[in-house]
């Protein structure tokens, strides 16, 4: 029999009609500017509602487009907000579940994370969003691939840099790193704190991240340490946050999206 884990927040975050997810999220990508960019090995997006964070996820996503047929696996990694874990959860599912299908896991690579720290552990899973909201789009623009979806809970930005090294593979493999920026702040002082993350995050700077400039802050510096060592090179593609995609000036929450070649 095979092991599902279902959608947790189809019908919150975003659609669970799968017609109205398919227009939503083509809605997104065409409203996104889809620059000739070179195939990302990395992107960071954010994780939140449609309504809020959709456009800026976009931004990233649209960058895949034209590169439909190469990635064949998706590492996958997300902050836990629900149910908390020491290091990093794997899940035993054998697919992911969203309202456009399955997306298999590659059950390889989650057998092969031979890590202290590294864990299956689905509780963590079943209600987290953090790594959900993304599949929709990934589904949309990807052929066919697996996924490795990973929640990163209390662990150190090194290990998370060591699991992404084994995990790294050649063109075949994207990263995605899933997480907002700067949480109910007023509109000038998130700007003004998801601004210095921006900088951080283009110096490949993982000791200037820390949780109160991002959810992510764990998986966001552990792919700093990595892309560092390989001196890849990050465009920021966007930076903006609910007030300027939702209109609800009142405690803002940032979001950004970051390209890693």
């Amino acid at each position: 029999m095979i092991s599902i884990r279902n959608p947790a927040v189809a019908g919150q975050f975003y659609s669970g009609s799968a017609a109205e997810l398919n227009l939503t999220v083509a809605t997104l990508l065409q409203a996104a500017q889809a620059w000739d960019t070179p195939a990302p090995k990395a992107l960071i997006v954010p994780h939140a509602g449609y309504t809020y964070s959709g456009p800026v996820a976009a931004s990233a996503y649209a960058r895949l487009q034209g590169y439909r047929d190469q990635y064949q696996r998706v590492i996958l990694l997300g902050p836990c907000h629900r149910t908390p874990v020491q290091g990093l959860a794997l899940s035993s599912a054998d697919v992911y579940r969203t309202p456009l299908g399955d997306v298999p896991v590659d059950k390889d690579a989650v057998a092969n994370l031979d890590f202290p720290g590294v864990q299956i552990f689905d509780e963590s899973h079943q209600y987290e969003h953090s790594l959900e909201v993304h599949l929709p789009f990934l589904q949309t623009l990807l052929r066919d691939f697996s996924v490795v979806p990973i929640v990163v809970g209390e662990a150190s930005p090194e290990l998370v840099s060591q699991v992404l090294d084994a995990l790294w593979g050649g063109p075949e493999t994207l990263i995605v790193i899933s997480s907002d920026l700067s949480h109910y702040l007023k509109y000038d002082e998130a700007r003004a704190i998801d601004t210095v993350t921006c900088q951080a995050i283009e110096d490949l700077d993982a000791g200037q991240i820390n949780h109160d400039m991002a959810c992510g802050a764990t998986p966001v510096a552990g792919l700093l340490i990595a892309a560092k060592r390989r001196s890849m090179k990050v465009t920021t593609l966007d930076l903006r946050n609910s007030a300027d995609t939702s209109g609800n000036r009142g405690l803002v929450v940032g979001y950004g999206a970051w390209m890693f070649v």
